[in-house]
C-alpha cells in the first residue's frame, strides 16, 4: 500500500475552521477507507495508506468533499506521495536546513505545472529577497525567512501570489511528516 500525506490549508488557525484530529482520522478511515491514518500536530497534517492506484488529485478531491460533507469545513487539500515528500526534502538547496528549521518554509504547490504557478514562481525568482532566500524544487518552493517568518518580506509576497494554490509547512514539520510516512 502506498503512503500518502494530506496537507490541509487553513484549518485550526484561530477560531475558524476547527477540526478535531480524532474526527479527521476517523473520517479518513471510516468514510474513505484509508488505513494507518496518523495526524501530526493540530493543524491538518495527515499521513495515511491507500489501496489500489489512486492519484494525488483524486485523493485530495475525495478528502475535501468528505470534510465539507461530514465536518462542515471547507479546506483546500494537497496530497503528495511519500516518495514525492522524500524528493522534495532531498532537493533542499540549503545545507543548514536543520539549523534554521523554524525559519524555513516548504511550500507544496497544488498544481506545480500550471501556467499560473510557473508564472508566479518566475516572478518571485526574479526578485532579490535578501536576506531571505527563494528556491524552487520538485513540486515545491523553498522560502528561507532569515529575519523570521513574521518579519519576512518573501513569505507574505508568496502568500499574496499563491493564496490557496500552495500550502506551507516549516522544515521541522516536513521532516516529522517524512518520519511518519517512512516509519
Amino acid at each position: 500500500m502506498a503512503r500518502w500525506i494530506a496537507l490541509f490549508r487553513g484549518i485550526n488557525v484561530g477560531k475558524a475552521k476547527r477540526i478535531a484530529m480524532a474526527e479527521l482520522r476517523t473520517l479518513l478511515e471510516t468514510e474513505l477507507g484509508h488505513s494507518e491514518v496518523s495526524t501530526l500536530l493540530n493543524s491538518g497534517n495527515v499521513v495515511f495508506s491507500a489501496t489500489g492506484r489512486p492519484t494525488a488529485i483524486k485523493l485530495a478531491a475525495a478528502i475535501e468533499t468528505a470534510i465539507d460533507q461530514h465536518l462542515g469545513v471547507q479546506s483546500k487539500t494537497t496530497v503528495i506521495s511519500g516518495a514525492q515528500l522524500d524528493a522534495m526534502l532531498a532537493a533542499m538547496p540549503w545545507d543548514d536546513a536543520d539549523e534554521i528549521a523554524s525559519r524555513l518554509l516548504v511550500a507544496v504547490l497544488r498544481e506545480p505545472d500550471s501556467e499560473a504557478t510557473i508564472a508566479a514562481l518566475k516572478q518571485l525568482g526574479e526578485k532579490d529577497w535578501a536576506p531571505d532566500g527563494f528556491a524552487i524544487g520538485p513540486g515545491v518552493a523553498y522560502l528561507r525567512c532569515e529575519p523570521g517568518i513574521l518579519d519576512s518580506k518573501l513569505a507574505p509576497a508568496f502568500e499574496k501570489l499563491f493564496k490557496d494554490r500552495a500550502t506551507s509547512r516549516n522544515w521541522a514539520t516536513m521532516k516529522k511528516l517524512q518520519a511518519l510516512a517512512n516509519g
